[in-house]
């Protein structure tokens, strides 16, 4: 099977990059997403967060912390993570905006699981196709991030190698679930 993946964290800048990147390198159809209104980073302190347009590009973000705090920034490795990214795509993307359909999607905490089952519900339903929408919390760190994407690979592999995907795949995720010792949460909705 050839799934389409979506992975879909807050900001499109850290867990959902981190997986997208694992997932690129596997040859897997992948795309990635952020959920909120404003892509927020890490700011010079934690009460005022860098936060930035959607159609702001990676690059820009890099640059304008560069001119901020060359040494903060590359210390605390926002910048390594803008690098990356930049390398992927040039600037996030809002899944609420994305009309692109995906068979799996995986959000990386409840609240953007939450938000990404309102909007699809909310769409106007145009030929009930069934999307897959599972979530794994990982923590917004950048070693989080790492173990949270080599989990996703694995578990987007499982998944792509299925041959029948809406029959198989809750006895997976349970199967995964004792495997990874992390709750996963699992509906499907239709497009």
């Amino acid at each position: 099977m050839d799934l389409r993946f979506a992975i879909i964290c807050s900001s499109n800048q850290n867990r959902s990059m981190e997986a997208h990147n694992f997932l690129n390198k596997k040859g897997l159809n992948v795309r990635s997403f952020g959920s909120g209104t404003h892509v927020k980073l890490p700011g010079l302190t934690p009460d005022r967060p860098n936060i930035y347009d959607f159609n702001t590009t990676y690059d820009d973000m890099y640059r304008d912390l560069m001119n901020k705090d060359k040494q903060m920034y590359t210390q605390n490795g926002l910048l390594h993570m803008l690098d990356r990214n930049r390398r992927i795509k040039p600037k996030p993307e809002r899944f609420q905006t994305s009309k692109e359909k995906f068979d799996v999607i995986i959000c990386c905490e409840e609240r953007v699981y939450d938000q990404i089952l309102e909007d699809i519900e909310n769409r106007e339903k145009l030929d009930i196709s069934p999307v897959h929408i599972i979530n794994i919390d990982i923590q917004d760190n950048h070693e989080e991030a790492t173990v949270g994407a080599i989990m996703i690979c694995e578990l987007c592999t499982l998944l792509n190698q299925c041959e029948d995907l809406d029959n198989e795949i809750d006895e997976l995720l349970q199967e995964f679930e004792h495997q990874c010792r992390r709750t996963l949460l699992h509906t499907i909705a239709f497009y």
